[in-house]
């Protein structure tokens, strides 16, 4: 990891900004995460050592990190929200638990497309939503795209997790804002006509549930692949049995998403809090932090992992994620009168 970088001059402002004032709590840090702590505290703790700051972390689901946010209110310690796709970072924005931030260093090191346009938050890393397929039972380039979900092919032969999947409400999502709510109900009602049993499980289930013949076509996002490719012998000969398509690649590509964070509203630490985020999008940062989550770097020019870099280059969906937010609603109940439960 690096020594401090660019985003130290923003640190030192912090500082100056806490004037005199003695230890306490401007002088800690406090992290909400989302994310499982093994796959983010490293980068914290060197965040931690290289500020002079202790960095204190709270995980948990993103649904209760919200919940809690909210209950706590202006008496919250969280000064930091770290918290995983553009939905829950969208709902996070609605309930006013997150500040606009304004930084150069992250305009300018994350996309547009993967940030809140007004800073309430920030991509960190990316992930795609892709197909895959059993690599013995289906044809190479039978199905391409996420619309071919619903062709009668494919009856009986989709695994595909719940409709309460914020992941999959997000992927929803992303087909209204591409066709419009009316050929999106139609897609979803014909890709419940295909799965091959209820929605069960999580991501991995899915790969697996395709490796173990129970169906021949699953969606789920790449780095549960990436992990399946890097874990336990019955993970890795999961993996080995699957083919990952990228979906759309003749048009708007493979639908993406982020885990991401902001600057919580009530933070008395603002500053040190931005100053946090821009240290998670230092080159080194964002390739230790994508090769650990087996996502993609939000930063351009940053490489992705070896694992990931074997899958080849594919064209990525550049929707504006806050449309994802936006739309969260509408898909779920799309999804809903479509019968996916």
């Amino acid at each position: 990891m690096p020594r401090l970088g660019y985003w130290m001059t923003a640190l030192i402002s912090a500082v100056l900004v806490a004037g005199c004032g003695g230890a306490g709590e401007e002088e800690t840090l406090n992290v909400y995460s989302a994310r499982k702590e093994a796959l983010i505290k490293p980068l914290l703790d060197r965040f931690g050592q290289e500020s002079g700051m202790e960095v204190k972390l709270l995980t948990a689901d993103a649904g209760a990190l919200l919940s809690r946010l909210e209950n706590e209110g202006r008496n919250t310690p969280a000064d930091v929200l770290i918290t995983v796709d553009a939905g829950n970072l969208h709902r996070a924005r609605e309930a006013g638990v997150l500040a606009a931030t304004d930084s150069a260093v992250l305009e300018s090191a994350i996309p547009a497309h993967l940030r809140d346009e007004q800073g309430h938050w920030f991509g960190l890393s990316q992930r795609a939503r892709v197909i895959f397929t059993h690599a013995d039972r289906v044809e190479e380039g039978a199905i391409t795209s996420y619309e071919d979900l619903a062709d009668p092919e494919w009856e009986g032969r989709v695994c595909i997790r719940s409709s309460d999947n914020v992941y999959n409400q997000s992927l929803v999502a992303s087909m209204i804002a591409e066709h419009g709510e009316e050929e999106t109900q139609a897609w979803a009602e014909g890709l419940v006509d295909n799965m091959a049993r209820d929605p069960q499980g999580g991501d991995r289930d899915q790969i697996r549930a395709v490796a173990a013949e129970e169906c021949d076509v699953a969606v789920a996002n790449t780095y549960y692949y990436g992990a399946m490719q890097n874990g336990g012998t019955d993970d890795q000969e999961a993996a080995e049995a699957v083919r990952l398509v990228w979906p759309n690649q003749d048009d708007r590509g493979a639908h993406v998403n982020v885990s991401g964070g902001g600057v919580v509203a009530a933070s008395q630490n603002r500053d040190r809090a931005r100053a946090l985020l821009e240290f998670l999008t230092t080159d080194e940062s964002q390739q230790w932090y994508a090769k650990a989550n087996n996502e993609f770097p939000v930063k351009a020019g940053v490489p992705a992992a070896d694992t990931l870099a074997k899958w080849g280059d594919f064209q990525a969906d550049d929707l504006p994620l806050t449309r994802l937010g936006e739309l969260n609603a509408r898909a779920v109940r799309l999804m809903d009168r479509a019968g996916w439960r």
